[in-house]
């Protein structure tokens, strides 16, 4: 049969809902001349779809084509005529008649930093009050599409009681044609003159933009022989057909008020560092300077500016990069480098020696044998009770109440309530913002936990994007959007608190930090065959670059017209089992409402991290999903890396711990290959063959010819000459070879990724390993800090 035809079009910037054409039946040359108005912000990318459709009543419509349009590219006052071709073979196309017209009225005022748009806000606020008393309860659904609330209940009670009493509240974009959509207890047809129909409901819909800010309006509803009327009081009434004795069932009072001061935003909109990082690194400068002055036996103080910025950074690897980092930083105490150090970074197992440390204030200023013994016996004791039968009802009470607060639970709490037992002796109270108190006086290297956030139907490769934490912020540094520590958890719009929720403790961020459950079956290919290649033709859109027809003039920042082809019914499958990932942590989205800077592409900040699928198209990459999935960021690569390489933070010396169960080269490869692609400075890894069969204990790798690039000291942990020395320059004698040979690598190392328990003599050996590695080393590592100080000294 010839084809039922219909156009779809999407605008999400300036509507919350898809508008449509009506279906022209039986035609294979269908003609709408429909005429569709949208409001778009000039400082906002608007990217229309628009989606041939075949409509059938028996199966999902059929999609003919789809094309993705940046209206930037139309001129101003000007009709345009514009002709979209799924291919150019293709014989079919589609007629658009676009013009582009100067808004009447007041101009929105909007807030960005460049990526980021911050739109103008209002606040509806709905008072009902029942007017005709109720034999029993009925619900009364109130719902402002693309609002933060959405959708709200309200009960009339029998006794006149309404529930929830006082107002209720809708946050909304002030410019996207909101709507109040009134669903009474009668599902009926609704008049027409006042509201307009929801297409979806068939309840009646009252235009928001069409009351008067800041002044009351009320509606009433009416009951007459099972038809229901609504009018509005504002300078009429319409009460058609009632009759004069009849009583509304309940009246709805309605008022706006703009909440638009883009001064008052609880977020931190911007990529500099926040105020609290730049008073510690104030502080912190002097127990650096202090300290380098005494190793290096100075004659002088160091200046500010003279004072390098050193940072330790990590790998992941369980038990034995927790059980690693501890002699490491060890091994750089007894050196007295440790006030050397002002950033610590880390993920996976390593964020469990840093949550353990920063208990304490002062950690890195006493011996660190207490906290290595503590540690010692939460490694080596049994774990079976972690499955008993009072373990598992405390799970189970933790989850419920981590519900009720107002999170969304998975298994990666779980994973974190375990890990809090591993770990501890009892329940962990502490929370990441705790740990301001460490950071107070600059006594210790500022801390800071990295992640992944990941989207479903999406490869990790595909799509990621860097989150740190710090006692102080939790942010994308991509977009410049950074909370509160302490708000990470509660529910943003706008960039507005809205709903705040108890910070989490911290043991439910290690589960997250170190999850090992977040895999899917495209990374376990991905570790045995090194590539996901084979896999891609099904497991990304299909979306090619077209011309229009006539040909646009297109300017740096504008996208390119774009046919997008959906995947089919298998595809969709084996993309879905190929990508779904066991237990992803799940956390409300604080970037949920913003959208996209016209130029956000050519934003320096952004191209830095811009390395994702999505980039390019803003509808999906800025979709309000209302949580956020993030993994162990060893599924992307395994290095806590990043948010040091930022160029606000200007780290001069990367002090690059390895304890990985993998190999040790191919992680520093991938990080290498990594910032090479995002053109990052970062110095070239120049490893021969023979280095990477048998690596040696330390490396040291720089660039002086690249601006910004800093200097690293790579330590893999290795088992290189501890076997026969127990310290530095101290060789080992007969009875005491023993204590040399570790086993790092095989399949049966007591080291593994998946072991939760070592026994006294296994962590003792892995620690001394990790110190000695340090100890022995030292020259090296004070090497590139005197090479980091001239640096600063020339600079000057």
């Amino acid at each position: 049969t010839q084809a039922d035809c219909y156009v779809s079009l999407w605008l999400p910037t300036a509507t919350c809902e898809k508008s449509r054409t009506k279906t022209v039946r039986n035609s294979n040359n269908p003609v709408w001349n429909e005429t569709f108005y949208f409001r778009i912000h000039s400082q906002v990318k608007n990217v229309l779809e628009l989606t041939v459709y075949d409509e059938d009543f028996a199966t999902p419509d059929d999609h003919l084509l789809c094309a993705l349009f940046d209206t930037a590219k139309l001129p101003i006052e000007r009709t345009v005529v514009l002709y979209f071709k799924p291919s150019p073979q293709a014989k079919e196309e589609l007629e658009v008649e676009f013009k582009l017209e100067a808004a009447s009225g007041p101009h929105e005022a909007i807030a960005t930093n460049g990526v980021l748009v911050c739109r103008e806000l209002c606040c509806l606020e709905v008072e009902v009050a029942e007017k005709k008393q109720q034999k029993s309860k009925k619900e009364l659904s109130l719902t402002v599409k693309g609002s933060f609330e959405r959708t709200q209940d309200i009960t009339l009670g029998p006794d006149g009681v309404v529930s929830p009493s006082g107002s209720t509240k809708f946050h909304y974009i002030k410019y996207t044609n909101p709507t109040l959509d009134v669903m009474l207890p009668k599902k009926k047809r609704y008049h027409p003159w006042n509201c307009k129909y929801s297409t979806e409901t068939g309840s009646p819909v009252v235009m928001l933009n069409s009351l008067t800010m800041g002044r009351k309006t009320t509606i009433a509803e009416r009951t007459l022989k099972a038809v229901v009327f609504l009018y509005l009081d504002l300078q009429w009434k319409l009460a058609f057909a009632a009759p004069p004795n009849s009583v509304p069932l309940a009246c709805l009072h309605l008022q706006i008020h703009n909440c638009s001061c883009h001064q008052d935003l609880d977020m931190r909109f911007g990529f500099s560092l926040c105020s609290e990082e730049m008073a510690f690194l104030g502080k912190r400068k002097r127990y650096v300077a202090s300290a380098l002055k005494n190793v290096f036996h100075l004659q002088q103080d160091l200046q500010d500016h003279e004072v390098p910025v050193v940072a330790i950074i990590t790998t992941g690897g369980g038990l034995k990069s927790m059980t690693g980092l501890y002699g490491s930083l060890m091994g750089l105490k007894k050196l007295n480098l440790l006030d050397c150090v002002t950033y610590i970074s880390g993920l996976s197992g390593t964020t469990w020696t840093m949550a353990n440390l920063y208990r304490d204030a002062y950690w890195s200023q006493k011996d660190l044998d207490w906290h290595i013994g503590e540690a010692q016996k939460q490694a080596t004791k049994c774990k079976m009770g972690c499955f008993s039968m009072d373990r598992m009802k405390y799970y189970n009470k933790q989850l419920c109440q981590r519900r009720e607060e107002g999170y969304r639970t998975s298994f990666i709490d779980l994973w974190g309530l375990m890990i809090e037992y591993l770990l501890n002796d009892g329940k962990d109270p502490h929370k990441l913002s705790d740990q301001q108190e460490a950071l107070c006086d600059g006594q210790n290297p500022l801390p800071i936990y990295v992640s992944v956030s990941v989207r479903d139907s999406y490869s990790t490769n595909d799509f990621k994007e860097w989150v740190e934490f710090t006692p102080y912020e939790v942010g994308l540094p991509k977009y410049g959007a950074f909370i509160r520590t302490e708000h990470f958890g509660s529910e943003f719009f706008m960039g507005r608190l809205l709903k705040k929720l108890p910070e989490s403790r911290i043991c439910y961020l290690q589960g997250m930090w170190s999850s090992i459950f977040s895999v899917n079956l495209l990374q376990i290919w991905g570790l045995s065959h090194s590539s996901e290649d084979f896999w891609k033709r099904w497991t990304q859109d299909r979306i090619e670059e077209v011309d229009e027809d006539p040909v646009l003039p297109t300017r740096p920042h504008e996208l390119r017209t774009r046919m997008y082809t959906p995947p089919g019914p298998l595809s969709s499958a084996l993309r879905g089992a190929l990508t779904d990932r066991f237990s992803v942590a799940q956390h409300h989205n604080f970037l949920k409402g913003y959208q996209l800077h016209s130029n956000y592409l050519e934003n320096a900040h952004f191209c830095k991290w811009k390395d994702t699928v999505l980039d390019s198209r803003p509808n999906q990459l800025m979709q309000n999903s209302d949580h956020l999935g993030m993994i162990d960021a060893g599924f992307f690569i395994n290095t806590s890396s990043p948010p040091l390489l930022r160029p606000q933070r200007k780290v001069d010396v990367i002090i690059y711990l390895s304890y990985t169960t993998g190999s040790h080269t191919s992680a520093l490869d991938k990080t290498c290959k990594y910032y090479s692609q995002q053109k990052i400075p970062f110095p070239k890894i120049s490893l021969t063959d023979e280095d990477k069969k048998n690596l040696k204990e330390c490396y040291i790798f720089q660039d002086s010819d690249l601006p910004g690039c800093p200097i690293v000291i790579f330590l893999p942990l290795v088992n290189d000459t501890f076997r026969e020395y127990k310290a530095p320059g101290v060789k080992r004698c007969c009875s005491e070879m023993e204590g040399g040979q570790l086993d790092l690598t095989s399949r049966f190392s007591p080291y593994c990724m998946f072991s939760v328990r070592y026994t006294d003599e296994n962590y003792r050996r892995l620690l001394n390993l990790s110190e000695y590695n340090i100890l022995n080393n030292s020259q090296m590592i004070m090497q590139a800090l005197q090479t980091a100080m001239q640096r600063r000294q020339n600079m000057c």
